[in-house]
């Protein structure tokens, strides 16, 4: 997966999550204190054997909190959003630890600890955050971007990452044209002079150079950025960039070689093998908590509209090959009576009223988890489209065959940063971020997303 942050950025992350850690592991101790306050030979055997069990409280939570983008500068929101995300990591936390002393009881810290611990870190940690936040403001997080460039390539930084939310982890000093290159660039944002481009970085104090031209061949300086590199700045192309600050690949600028090269697309065996094992457990562990929600779906379904209680519809695969995929049905039996696949829309006259609370709360899915089971789909990967469809994407997308050298999935990076697509422009975009994945695909990553489409659920983005 791309690498975070580099920089100021990257520094101040990790001072915050070293910071938060020492908050989690004081707050442990705190609870031990006010546990067995009246107890001191009980508070001195746990203590004897507290660091581990500290440590592992600490690392279970602040681990919660990196999956839910709590040390990803340019997921910050509003202080309720920011609260929320913290409030969320914690009880994701706690339950990963309730399974950690059920399956090691060796580690258990105790009911009560626990308890006080999670309490007294959440005050901690959300009164940090906003200390923190308000000693350094947003500009402590972001790394001073310097574009070289100002044609049409480098202004779809300002089309793309203009608004203010999309510049919470970098800020532009300035875009530095390219001699004998289009300037497209409003001039209020040129740098100009002619030292070269090492020490005009240097003045400006500049942490990273976007390397952004309309023309490569014989336009750019490369002595000169071989020179930023030697100096310790950091220098990455505009698709690089793009990549690491909005998640996603864009294709107006990516071409075969920026795919090719920059690394990423791992099917190594232990990769598959791992992401295999994962999909099993992962579809395992849901099935077991959702049946019963399985039968009350299944149950209203029939109640209202009859039978079939379940739809099935042909999408398209890993490597092209088609499979059959199950949803609970959401719609009349006579959606498609002619026959022919029709996007679906926003408020679609064709939803039943229990179709419409089990797309908006994603239920409709729960049957697919079979089709992980069997292989034909992965917990996290791009959505499966139907032939028609992928027919037509790839005609009119470029790059859109490259989704389906993974296996489709239930969930996926695409399905967390955009809304449900209903359009070839909304599959256009999705692709952006469905690329992202394929690319760099792994557990972790994985997993994070596992985690964040809870968010998705809880608050009903992207169905219809």
């Amino acid at each position: 997966m791309i690498s975070a942050f580099s920089g100021r950025a990257d520094r101040t992350v990790r001072l915050l999550w070293f910071l938060e850690l020492l908050a989690m592991l004081l707050a442990v101790t705190a609870a031990v204190w006010l546990r067995f306050m009246d107890d001191p030979v009980s508070r001195g055997m746990f203590v004897e054997s507290a660091p581990v069990r500290t440590l592992l409280v600490a690392a279970f939570v602040t681990g919660a909190m990196a999956a839910f983008g709590l040390y990803q500068p340019h997921v910050r929101h509003n202080r309720v959003d920011l609260v929320l995300r913290i409030a969320l990591a914690f009880a994701f936390g706690g339950v990963a630890l309730l399974v950690l002393y059920y399956a090691v009881p060796q580690t258990y810290i105790g009911r009560g600890v626990l308890v006080i611990a999670l309490a007294i870190g959440f005050i901690a940690i959300c009164t940090l955050r906003l200390v923190v936040y308000g000693l350094f403001g947003v500009e402590a997080f972001k790394r001073r971007i310097l574009i070289l460039g100002a044609g049409k390539a480098a202004d779809l930084i300002n089309s793309r990452l203009r608004r203010r939310s999309d510049r919470k982890a970098f800020a532009i000093i300035g875009f530095l044209p390219i001699p004998g290159q289009e300037e497209v660039v409003a001039e209020d944002l040129l740098v100009r002079s002619t030292d070269p481009l090492h020490e005009i970085a240097q003045r400006l104090n500049a942490d990273e150079i976007v390397v952004a031209p309309d023309e490569r061949r014989g336009g750019l300086p490369m002595e000169q950025i071989l020179r930023c590199a030697q100096h310790g700045i950091s220098v990455v192309d505009l698709t690089m960039f793009f990549e690491r600050e909005a998640g996603l690949i864009k294709l107006e600028v990516a071409d075969p070689s920026s795919l090719v090269f920059s690394g990423g697309f791992d099917h190594s065996f232990p990769r598959r093998l791992s992401k295999r094992a994962f999909d099993i457990a992962a579809a395992l562990v849901l099935l077991l908590l959702a049946w019963p929600v399985m039968l009350v779906v299944a149950a209203c379904v029939w109640l209202e509209s009859g039978a079939p209680i379940l739809y099935r519809q042909v999408r398209v695969g890993e490597d092209g090959r088609t499979f059959s995929l199950a949803k609970f049905r959401s719609m009349r039996t006579d959606a498609e009576k002619n026959g022919v696949a029709v996007w679906a829309s926003t408020n679609d006259d064709r939803t039943t009223r229990v179709g419409r609370f089990i797309r908006a709360t994603r239920l409709d899915e729960l049957p697919q988890l079979f089709n992980v089971l069997a292989g034909d789909m992965s917990f996290v990967g791009p959505r499966p489209e139907r032939p028609q469809f992928v027919d037509q994407l790839n005609q009119e997308i470029r790059y859109y065959s490259v989704r389906h050298s993974v296996k489709p999935g239930l969930t996926g990076w695409a399905q967390l940063r955009y809304p449900y697509g209903a359009s070839v422009q909304d599959a256009r975009e999705k692709l952006k971020f469905d690329l992202f994945y394929v690319k760099n695909h792994g557990l972790i990553f994985d997993f994070m997303i596992l985690l964040q489409t809870v968010e998705v659920v809880l608050f009903r983005r992207g169905a219809r």
